[in-house]
């Protein structure tokens, strides 16, 4: 769930931003067959089963229509739902309830559909010292709803954003020139609280990262056998990522390299939404 201050400064206006965006004027129908205010009410109701997620946020797009809608749930982010189970209900002007249901079932379907995936991901990885992350491969203007419905399914966030930490990837090694050059500038440059994380994607590199002093070295899109001895020329100077085309059908199979984090950009550019509706709408 989002603290008071950070639903107000910045969930609220993306959320009034995606209602404008599906009202530049008026909903024609709506007030097509309800040219005056009535009560109703709405059923929110699961049509798979799955990781609900994304409640606060399906809630606040009728709430920021009209403060007195009230919303029921009989359910909290994070929770195992099942098809056909009985989420809530949102009671209110039914004119507000016929404008917000599509936007506020976008953020629920999308938010709960990643929790899901992270979950099923996350449960391969039990047993592990492996953490799960996320990447920055999000839907512009819908990082914090994504990045929070990783943590729900049981996922670990990586950089929020460029400010949140050093990642030289392998332009910036182009950039400056080589690895241990990369390094050693971000080193003089970055606030010494920062942690310096390089890509890496060939045993020459991960040898010179050791040697230039990185803290977390990313292996990316390498071979298992390469991985393995990645690793090995590692020997715990530093923490190590594995990170390129990791999906549910693959990242089983990188369990058993001993690694720290594993990320995952599937995590949110792949997840399928997950099949909720408004139904049963009723005038109270």
């Amino acid at each position: 769930m989002f603290d008071p201050i950070t639903l107000k400064l910045t969930v609220d206006p993306l959320i009034l931003s995606a209602l404008k965006e599906d009202i530049t004027s008026e909903d024609v129908t709506t007030n097509s067959v309800m040219p005056e205010g009535c009560q109703g009410q709405v059923d929110l109701i699961c049509k798979e089963d799955g990781i609900i997620c994304g409640l606060q946020v399906f809630a606040r797009a009728f709430e920021l229509l009209d403060e007195n809608t009230s919303i029921k749930l009989f359910v909290k982010d994070g929770d195992e739902v099942k098809k056909g189970q009985l989420l809530g209900t949102v009671q209110g002007d039914i004119r507000v309830l016929l404008v917000g249901e599509r936007t506020g079932l976008n953020y629920l379907q999308r938010m709960s559909g990643i929790a899901s995936y992270t979950h099923s991901i996350a449960k391969l990885l039990e047993g592990s010292k492996v953490k799960l992350l996320d990447t920055r491969k999000t839907t512009p203007n819908n990082r914090i709803f994504e990045k929070y419905a990783v943590r729900v399914g049981g996922g670990n966030n990586h950089r929020y954003n460029l400010t949140d930490g050093v990642l030289l990837k392998d332009n910036h090694i182009g950039a400056a020139g080589s690895v241990k050059k990369a390094i050693a500038m971000a080193k003089e440059y970055a606030p010494f609280v920062r942690k310096i994380e390089v890509e890496v994607e060939n045993l020459r590199m991960v040898k010179e990262a050791v040697e230039a002093g990185a803290d977390i070295i990313m292996l990316d899109n390498m071979e298992h056998s390469v991985m393995k001895e990645a690793v090995e020329i590692i020997d715990k100077r530093a923490e190590i990522e594995i990170s390129g085309n990791v999906t549910k059908e693959n990242i089983s199979n990188l369990v058993d390299l001993g690694v720290d984090y594993i990320s995952s950009g599937a995590l949110t550019h792949s997840a399928p939404i997950m099949d909720i509706s408004l139904k049963n709408l009723h005038r109270i």
